[in-house]
Parts: structure tokens; sequence; C-alpha cells
């Protein structure tokens, strides 16, 4: 039975037979608060005497009509799909249904804001959820034009793929005023690119107006109880910024009718690319003052969907396996549009320490796949928006680019779109344009790259004389064990750097003094020219990030480096040496604690408030994983210690004062750090510059709780000064955090049994849960309850929803403890390697996507293990 799943040979077949033409969807949101009205004619050709299947998910089907022929809802739906038999060469099908509106960020989402009683709407279709809006053929190489007509409460307005029109009066179904929104075709779109967005929206409009005189309408839209906070004359600015700095790059003219951004509340991503109609999460509104990492990340963000308008709108993958096209170029562009045109010019620099951890840690578990990926169904894609997807593709990209040339890569760009707009194509259409473009053949390029999973690993090795001088010098590239990767061709720098020592304590400076750039091929690659030449006191590999793989440096290299990392004069550098360091600490070849010390020393003088970002995220999973339990509380208080000294030196009102803060909040365990929290909030403590604002509050609050100083009480309190929806999350957060088996059991409770429960709270309590840094033995008794409810929680849920919950309910943070019971010797005790492993084995049959989720647990697991193996051995010595 396909359930709600479609398989590729399904989608093959289907695009055989049949030829979309156009929608027209009339939709009537007055009919309640569950379900809306959908009615859908779909035009299409086929193959005369053929049959397939249309998609629609439907609480009711009312009617089905087949060029004039009535068809029974009973006898052709089922499993989300209709029957159609008998076409003709031209169809014209009809189906009216009503739908359920979503809790879940899939297909149309409501929300009611706790705010002003406002209610909201959006939609979001990837992959394949607007079969949940209207009935559709739900795969993307089926392009239609689509026309939306839209009937809504009267003071609400309707955002669409095609300019707002002006409302006429009417009716609802439920017999007040309303509007109806009769908007214009679409160009040719593949279904999850359309939108509809309703509610009482507010905003700001403006227009681009491009060299060559063409004006673009632009708008800029949120809810009424955030506008104040909307900060849209800068999300205009990068939006202007970005379609003339794209259409430059791609010698492609913008190619749709208007530019709407809309932020929305309970999204699951951080933004979806709507062809003409962006939706943004809307905490990219700032209400309280954010760090600067999280103000470049939406800078990323809106040009990261800006560019999906010409690579994956205009120009859509026929079939999800090149998904990794979409959101790799997109990720590319977009930092490269972000560097090139936006005051963070260093954007590189986060995607190095951000992004690219990210696709290294993806790479590197048992799901591990190859960039373009083997996409069999639907359930295979919806776990494909990954590490390797966006950031290890765009990681290969930028190789490409420099393989083939900066201007011969984006002429080729700018012949695949024309070649291809509005229209589908295949990643065989982009590497013939490159290749005629450039000259170059790419096949073995795309083998060992597009084709292959895994990261390979490159080391130096350096041999030196009595007088430190260079005998010799290469580098080795290895492929690691069970990797399923090939030796790659790389192009990478080499770095020369002297540690130069003053007189006073902080006066140490290590500057690049060389820089050798090399390709990198096969095993062994020498490097002639370090050759004679004395041995530097820090040899980095990788320098300047070139390339997408491990490294390891010398003994010598590392051990210097980690010892005076805040002595670099350069963030790049000394990002890239600590990236090297966490990899060695991930693969259990360096202690957690020496990281955990150089990341300090790192903050002394790190600035770049995305690279704090990670680092502050690294010491955190140091202490709340990869130190063995028995360390953890001893970790944190010195940890804490040194942030509280990092937050006196820190410049008054600063970035980076604030993420130290909410670091001190997140570990603080000693009764006078939690005394100085505590301070914070009452107001007897006052840091200069420091404003508590109310997602600051949040951030101290639940740290006091999830270290057992406050509660029940702290928490309604601050629950009633903050009547927000985010208010809401942030209190279903800290009551999560209670340090208690009481608290924990009827948290584990609401989570798997409470399938009501929003997105978006889902993810703050799950956060809430999980926050055990100080008392992992709370999570004990969950890990055979995890494993016995794994198959309930698949069933129960929508995959986005599912997908939280086995990946969130999961906390390697049990690693290393033994229950009371194991250590009295009456039971194996909770073991977690041996929980999954034994649900894996029993249930080989399960879906592949389900099997995923759980595997990579299990390889997070194992991970935790080794590091905690490495410390300990490391501190045995």
């Amino acid at each position: 039975m396909p359930g709600q799943n479609l398989t590729r040979d399904e989608a093959v077949a289907r695009a055989a037979t049949i030829a979309t033409d156009s929608y027209d969807v009339v939709l009537d949101l007055t009919t309640g608060d569950k379900v809306f009205r959908s009615s859908t004619t779909v035009r299409f050709t086929a193959v005369p005497g053929s049959s397939t299947f249309i998609d629609l998910i439907a609480t009711e089907l009312s009617s089905v009509s087949l060029n004039g022929r009535v068809l029974d809802p009973a006898e052709v739906y089922a499993d989300s799909r209709i029957a159609l038999d008998n076409l003709e060469e031209s169809n014209e099908l009809v189906v009216t249904a009503d739908c359920a509106y979503m809790h879940t960020g899939e297909g149309l989402h409501r929300f009611t804001d706790p705010a002003d009683g406002q209610t909201y709407l959006y939609s979001q279709f990837e992959v394949p959820d607007s079969r949940r809006v209207y009935a559709v053929f739900e795969q993307p190489d089926l392009k239609a034009t689509f026309t939306f007509t839209v009937t809504v409460p009267r003071e609400w307005t309707v955002l669409s793929n095609s300019p707002t029109p002006s409302p006429t009066a009417t009716t609802g179904a439920d017999g007040a005023a309303a509007s109806r929104f009769a908007f214009a075709p679409t160009q040719r779109l593949s279904s999850y690119v359309t939108a509809v967005v309703a509610g009482p929206y507010v905003g700001v409009t403006d227009v681009y107006t491009a060299p060559d005189g063409r004006e673009v309408p632009l708008g800029v839209y949120c809810r009424a109880s955030l506008a104040e906070h909307l900060d849209a004359q800068e999300v205009l600015e990068l939006t202007r910024k970005g379609l003339a700095y794209y259409e430059d790059l791609f010698g492609t003219a913008y190619p749709f009718p208007k530019y709407d951004q809309v932020f929305v509340p309970e999204f699951n991503a951080g933004a979806m690319e709507n062809a003409g109609c962006v939706t943004h999460r809307d905490d990219y509104v700032f209400r309280s003052r954010p760090v600067e990492a999280r103000v470049e990340r939406r800078a990323v963000t809106i040009l990261h969907e800006l560019a999906h308008m010409w690579f994956g709108d205009l120009v859509t993958m026929r079939w999800w396996n090149d998904l990794w096209l979409n959101e790799s170029f997109a990720e590319y562009t977009s930092t490269l549009a972000t560097a090139e045109t936006t005051r963070w010019s260093q954007a590189w620099t986060t995607f190095q320490t951000l992004e690219k951890g990210w696709a290294y840690n993806q790479d590197q578990l048992s799901s591990t796949h190859p960039v373009a990926a083997e996409i069999t169904d639907l359930h295979d894609v919806e776990v494909n928006f990954d590490g390797i997807t966006y950031a290890k593709g765009a990681s290969v990209l930028a190789a490409l680019v420099g393989y083939v040339g900066r201007e011969s890569f984006f002429t080729g760009i700018a012949r695949y779109l024309q070649a291809h707009a509005y229209d589908n194509a295949e990643l065989a259409d982009l590497l013939a344009e490159l290749e005629a473009v450039s000259g170059r053949d790419l096949s073995a390029w795309t083998r060992v790259w597009l084709q292959e999973a895994g990261v390979t690993t490159l080391r130096t090795e350096v041999t030196v004389d009595d007088d430190d001088v260079i005998t010799s010098a290469a580098v080795r590239q290895e492929v690691p064990a069970g990797s399923p990767a090939s030796l790659r061709p790389h192009r990478v720098v080499l770095g020369s750097y002297s540690l130069r020592t003053g007189d006073g304590p902080d006066s140490a400076r290590i500057e690049r003094t060389g820089r050798v750039e090399l390709d990198v091929e096969g095993e062994l690659t020498p490097v002639p020219a370090l050759v004679g030449t004395r041995r530097p006191d820090v040899l980095l590999l990788n320098d300047e990030d070139l390339t997408y793989a491990k490294t390891r440096l010398d003994a010598g290299s590392l051990a210097l480096g980690l010892e005076h990392v805040e002595a670099f004069t350069a963030s790049l550098p000394r990002s890239v040496l600590l990236a090297c360091a966490w990899d060695m600490v991930r693969d259990g070849e360096l202690a957690a604690s020496r990281y955990r010390d150089a990341a300090l020393q790192a903050l002394r003088v790190e600035e770049s408030s995305s690279v704090v970002q990670g680092l502050l995220g690294r010491l955190a999973t140091c202490l709340s994983l990869y130190l063995p339990p028995a360390r953890r509380q001893q970790a944190a208080l010195h940890t804490t210690t040194a942030l509280l000294d990092l937050v006196e030196t820190a410049a008054p009102g600063s970035d980076k004062q604030l993420q130290l803060v909410r670091a001190v909040a997140a570990h603080a365990v000693a009764p006078s750090q939690l005394d100085v929290l505590e301070g914070l909030l009452d107001g007897t403590r006052h840091l200069d510059g420091l404003t508590m604002d109310q997602d600051l509050r949040w951030e101290v609050l639940t740290g006091l709780v999830a270290a057992g100083r406050w509660g029940e009480e702290q928490i309604a309190a601050e629950a009633r000064r903050d009547v927000t929806t985010t208010g809401r999350e942030r209190a279903a957060q800290a009551r999560a955090s209670i340090p208690t088996p009481e608290a924990k059991r009827r948290t584990w409770r609401e989570l798997v049994e409470d399938t009501t429960m929003p997105n978006e709270t889902q993810v703050r309590v799950l956060r809430g849960f999980t926050d055990v840094e100080r008392r992992p033995d709370l999570l004990l008794p969950f890990v055979t309850d995890y494993v016995a409810q794994i198959e309930q929680i698949w069933e129960s849920r929508t995959f986005h929803m599912a997908e939280n919950l086995l990946s969130g309910l999961w906390s390697c943070a049990t690693v290393g403890l033994r229950s009371p019971e194991a250590l009295e010797g009456t039971e194996a005790g909770s073991d977690p390697q041996g929980a999954l492993r034994s649900w894996l084995d029993s249930h080989p049959q399960a879906p592949a996507a389900l099997r995923r989720i759980v595997q990579e647990n299990l390889d997070d697991t194992v991970r935790v293990a080794r590091a905690q193996a490495a410390e300990t051995a490391a501190t045995a010595q």
C-alpha cells in the first residue's frame, strides 16, 4: 500500500503518461478553525486510454468529476490518491474536498497569536504537502500554471505567487462579511513552490529598479504583534542588493512579477523559496537584541531564498535526487553574495566555522550519502535536508568554481538558466553547459566529488635535520576506515606561521610568514617549496579553507597552535586550526579537555560573532557529552568561572558580552555562579551595557531552573510578563528543564502522547527535556522507554513531527552512566548503544527513513563513547 509515499518509478511513469497545463484552485478559509473547503480544476493531456492518479490528503472528499464523468469518491480515493482511468488526450478534472488546517508547519498551518487573538495562516509545501491543500500531481517535473482564488474573513489579506489583487466583498461560509482575492495565473511552476499566506499580516512595500528600468514590487510582512520590531528597511536593502547582484552574476533577469517576504509563526525551517512569496520563520523578527551571528544568519537566509528564484523556481530539478542542485547552489551563492555585498565580509569564515562543521559531522555518519544522492521515494528526500545537501554541496561548488574558473562557471550558469527557464533539468544539463564554456571534461570530477560519499583526510608529513631545516615535506591523503570516499583532487594552501613574543603576558603573536598553494592528488603529494626552509612554528594545512577535507597537522604544529591559539592575528587560521582539533576530539584522537582549554583561550581574543557562537557551542558539547559524566561537574565549575572572567573583560554592550552571559546561564553550577544569574534577573546585579530584555530573561531563568535554583513559581511569573507565543514556548521549555524525575516523566508523557502539540512548542519542550548537563542521570529511565515508543511515534505523526521527536527525545547524555540497578548487579543497566542496536537488529523491515534516524542516533552515541574514552586515556597518562 502506498500510504502517503511516492516512488521515483511511479513519478517517472506518471510523467510519461500525462503533461499538466493548469490548475484553478479555489479555497474558502471561512469554514471554521478545523477544516477549509478546497476546489481544484486541473487541465492536462494524457496518453489516450491510460490510467494514473492525482494526490490529495483530505478529511473528506466531496466530489470528483473527470471530463464531465462523475466518479464515486468511495471507489477512487484511497491512500492519499484519487485513481483516474480511461483518460482522454485532453482532460479536465474537478475535485472538491474539505482539507485540514495543520499545526505542524506542513500543508496550510493555522496559528492564533496569544498576544492579540489574531489568526494567521501560511502554506508550506516542500516536499509533498501541496496535496494537503488542493488536488495535485505532486512531483516537481509536472509544472503548470496556478490560479488561486481565496475567500477569507473581511479584515484579512492574502499573499500568493502572483501580485495581490484588490479584493471583492462577499459573504463567507460562516455568514460573516468576507473578501475574495482572485489572483492572476502564475508562470509555470512546480507545485511545491506555490504559496497561500492569509491573515491580518502587516508590512512595508517598496520597489527594486533594475539598471534597464524594470521595476519589481517588493513587500515585507509579519503578524501585527511583531510589527513594531520588524526592521523592514534592512530586509528590503538586502533584497535590493541581492537582486542587483544576482541579475548580474547569473546574466538573467529576476523571473517573477513581484517579490514578497513574509515572516510567519511556528515555521519548521529557516525559510522557504515559494516563487515570489518567500516565507521566513518569524524569530528573524528580533523582539530583543539578537547576537550578530543571528543577524548575519538572517542575511544569508534572505539571500539564499532569493537565489532560489533562479535556481530551483525558474529552473527546477526533475526529481528529488537533484535537490542538492537547489540547496547547494543557494548556499554557495548566498555566502558569496553576503561576503561581497553586505557588512559581513567575513562570511566565508562563518561558513567554515558553522556550516562546514555541519557537513563534516553528517558526512561521517553511517547514513552518509553522495552530494547527488539516490532518492527512491519521498521518504528518502525528507531526511536528505542535511549538512551534505547544503554545506558539503556548497563547499564542492566552491571547489568547482576554482576548477573551471569563476567567469566560466557563471557563464555556464547563465546558459543553463536560459536553456531551461520555467522547465526542469538534471545535473547532466548543468555539467554540459559548464563543460562547453570551460573546455574541461568534468566526468572524473563529478564521480569523486558528487557521486561518492564520505570525506578524505589530508595529513602533513615533514622531516627536519638537526638544525630544524625541512628535508622533506608532503601531504598525504587518506581514506578513513569505513569511508566510501575515493582519493580526490584538492587545491590547498599550506601556511607557515611563526610565534613572536614580546615582553608583556599578552604580547605573543602568531603571524603568517610563508604560503604555498598546490594541487593535491593521489595518496602522496610532495611539497618541494618547503624543502630547505626552516620548519615553521605552525604549518597549517588547508589554510584559507579552500577544500573540503579533514586535516591533521604535525604534532608540533598542533601542540604549539593550541597552546598559543589566542596569538593568531587573524580569525580564519585560528578557526581552521580549531576545526582540525575539534575533528580530532570527535574521532577520539584528542582529549575534549584540551580543546576546551584552547577554546577558552581563543575566546579571550575572538570577536567574530559567528566564531564565538561556534566556540561556545562546542564547549557545551564537551561539558554535556564528550567529558565522562564523573568529570562534568568540576569541568562546568571551572569553565563557568573562566566564562565569568571573560564577561568582566568583554566590552560593555558588546555582542560578545551577550553571548558569554548566555553561556554562563547554560553552564553555571556553583551557588556563587547562580547568585550572579539571579542578581541579573532581580536587578541586584548590573553589568555595564547589558540589557536584560525579555529573551535574555528567559535564557537566564531557564538556566536557573535547569540548575535547580528556581522552579514553577518563577516560570509562571515570567510567563505573565511575556504573554506572547514566544513567552508561551519559552515557559514550556523552562518547565521541561526542571531537574526532577517527576518533571522529566511528565514532559516525556506530554511529548509522546500529545499529538496536538504545535511544532515550535515541541522543539522548545524537547530542548528543555534534554537540558540535563547538570543531571544527566535524569534521562537514564528513558533509554528503554525510547526504544519501546519508536514505532508508535513514527506511525502517529506526520513525517516532520516524527523526525523531530525521534531525533530530539534521544540524548547521548546518558553515555557513561549506569542505572542504580545495574550498579547493584540486578540488571544489565540502561545501555544506550545496546538498546538502539537491538531495535535495529529486530526491525530490518522498518521504513528506511525511520531506520536512518535511529541509526544516526546510534552513530552519535558511539562517537560520544569514543570521545569519553579518549579523555579518560589522556588523563590517565
